[in-house]
């Protein structure tokens, strides 16, 4: 039976990692992701974890020295946000590159400058392309249960790649919400044993890591990794049915709340989607055919579902927060309407960037991305395409 608690989101993330146990633990306090090695150290004090916890110098040094656990054979956790994130920049290429399975919470906040503490999707939105899978979190249940998942996701055979679960920044890290929690036994069945294929203290197959590529082999490693990253849409889609099996909760690349009559939707993640039910909600009570698609997957992003799901509306709008700086549109818009190109030609679209700093983005605010799309989806014309939600001109 599920066990009810009220725990905040870094909470959630520590007891997750608590059951799980990992052989090692390497962290550098950072706000809002402090908590989650504060917690987890409490853990390692009372005795009820056998985890080695290292108190490092640098988040550069966090990924360095779980790199190094890693690679020696031990499953590996931390946890960081913005600006730490941007530090370990260097190595999380090479964890990924490694094939690595560490996981890693990413708390999103805003990359100074100017320096800022608050939510937006900036540092893991700038790590995108490193090589690691990346999952996105509505609320702490999203966050406990992606951490979980993650573990199994990350390891598997066909993938080897680490792995972030990112949730935003105070909004969900510090808020408290009710909360089922897996007993700790069935999660430890869950996540299994670690068995590593490869390991440097591994007497009898002595490997070398992290060698000089030449012009020979380097195209071929980089194209082993992209595989893996295709072979981690199949494994993730079947871990969240053995997961599914074991709590009733139901995960996928992306999830359609209200979308199977919809006319205009809207595409998002993390928290906001949130607001944004409630503001399809109160559409729906008018008979609008509102919808929206909340992504969980962005790395490897669902190229092809996604695109298919679009496919029926008259208008959507894609939300980042984060800028890219293209002048094209967030890294979210870039993405999805790339892949409307070949499933949702028909289907218009327009790219709002909102939120960044933490500013607050509340219901109206939503309301109102509906209301320009109901007037694109009625008149057939888009007159501005990228689109700043809440920011004073």
């Amino acid at each position: 039976m599920a066990i009810k608690d009220k725990l905040s989101g870094n909470e959630a993330i520590a007891v997750a990692m608590r059951q799980i146990d990992p052989d090692v633990v390497a962290a550098f306090p950072i706000t809002p992701s402090t908590e989650v090695p504060q917690y987890f150290s409490q853990f390692v004090a009372n005795g009820q974890v056998h985890t080695e916890f290292v108190a490092v110098e640098s988040e550069h040094s966090a990924m360095s020295a779980c790199i190094g656990a890693e690679a020696a054979g031990a499953r590996t956790m931390t946890a960081t946000s913005s600006q730490g994130l941007a530090l370990m920049w260097e190595m999380l290429y090479i964890a990924a590159s490694l094939r690595l399975p560490i996981v890693m919470s990413v708390i999103n906040r805003a990359l100074s400058g100017p320096i800022n503490i608050h939510n937006d999707h900036s540092d893991s939105m700038g790590a995108r392309d490193s090589g690691w899978i990346q999952l996105y979190c509505e609320n702490n249940q999203e966050a406990y249960d992606n951490l979980i998942q993650a573990i199994r996701i990350a390891e598997h055979k066909d993938v080897q790649l680490p792995v972030m679960v990112c949730y935003d920044g105070f909004i969900t890290s510090h808020a408290v919400e009710n909360i089922e929690l897996i007993e700790d036994e069935k999660v430890k069945e869950f996540i299994g044993e670690y068995k590593p294929q490869y390991s440097l203290l591994d007497r009898d197959n002595p490997i070398s890591m992290g060698p000089l590529d030449m012009p020979a082999f380097y195209f071929e490693h980089k194209r082993a990794q992209a595989e893996a990253m295709k072979n981690a849409k199949r494994v993730i889609l079947e871990v969240a049915q053995e997961f599914e099996k074991l709590t009733g909760r139901k995960y996928g690349y992306f999830e359609e709340y209200k979308m199977e009559d919809a006319e205009v939707g809207i595409v998002i993640m993390n928290s906001t989607a949130g607001t944004a039910k409630f503001v399809v909600n109160e559409l729906r009570k008018q008979g609008i055919k509102a919808g929206l698609i909340k992504l969980r997957v962005f790395r490897p992003f669902p190229f092809e579902e996604l695109g298919k799901a679009l496919s029926h509306l008259k208008a959507v709008a894609i939300m980042d927060k984060a800028e890219s700086f293209s002048t094209a549109g967030g890294p979210l818009f870039t993405e999805v309407r790339s892949a409307m190109f070949d499933y949702a030609k028909d289907t218009k679209a327009v790219s709002y960037i909102y939120g960044l700093g933490g500013r607050d983005v509340r219901p109206d605010d939503i309301m109102g991305v509906y209301k320009d799309l109901l007037e694109i989806a009625r008149t057939g014309q888009v007159k501005s395409t990228f689109n700043y939600l809440g920011v004073r001109e």
